[in-house]
């Protein structure tokens, strides 16, 4: 009977620590967040191998300080081996904690969804300000910061957008606007530098 209760304390403490490790974080007040836009650049990069084949070929060189929106873990797709984890992403008004709290963010299929019930600003600005992001790790210690990122979190990268492609003919290219939206509108990150600034 007290193994029982030991393995029901233990369970119990187990799923606290993993429900209170995976509440989104709040700025609360604090406005802004990631008060600026995105950096992209015409990169002078050449393209190069990767992981089980892949030729990525830089598109520009990019960097981003921004809040996480949403962050969703796949294990299934096709593009799993390139990119395990995709963050939905807000900077400028969609970093606001005044404007969060009126929408509703989710991700799935590799693809990021908002909902509301009111505009808390006008909906371009919603989706000109926020983007969701296919990050390919540079290295091992990349992988497991993007992983180990909480929603709410404030993070900054760097590295370029790219056209990946294997040797089967299988390809995914980022896109180059931060203003489009639907198919093809997603970017896809080579990650050379991940920080979380809190």
């Amino acid at each position: 009977m007290k193994i029982k209760l030991l393995i029901f304390a233990c369970l119990l403490a187990l799923g606290y620590y993993y429900w209170q490790n995976d509440q989104p974080l709040t700025h609360e007040g604090e406005g802004q967040i990631a008060k600026e836009q995105p950096v992209q650049k015409t990169s002078n990069a050449k393209p190069f191998s990767f992981g089980d084949g892949y030729l990525i070929t830089p598109l520009a060189d990019f960097s981003i300080t921004a809040r996480v929106l949403s962050k969703e873990r796949y294990r299934m797709d096709e593009g799993v081996k390139l990119v395990p984890v995709d963050l939905a992403l807000g900077w400028g008004p969609m970093s606001d904690d005044a404007v969060l709290s009126k929408l509703e963010i989710s991700q799935r299929n590799r693809w990021f969804y908002w909902r509301c019930d009111s505009y808390p600003i006008p909906r371009d600005q919603i989706e000109h300000n926020a983007a969701n992001m296919h990050l390919i790790p540079g290295d091992d210690d990349i992988e497991k910061k993007i992983k180990g990122v909480k929603s709410g979190s404030l993070v900054r990268f760097s590295g370029y957008l790219v056209r990946a492609d294997r040797p089967d003919g299988w390809k995914w290219e980022s896109s180059l606007s931060r203003t489009d939206t639907g198919d093809h509108s997603c970017e896809l990150v080579f990650v050379k530098i991940f920080d979380v600034i809190e």
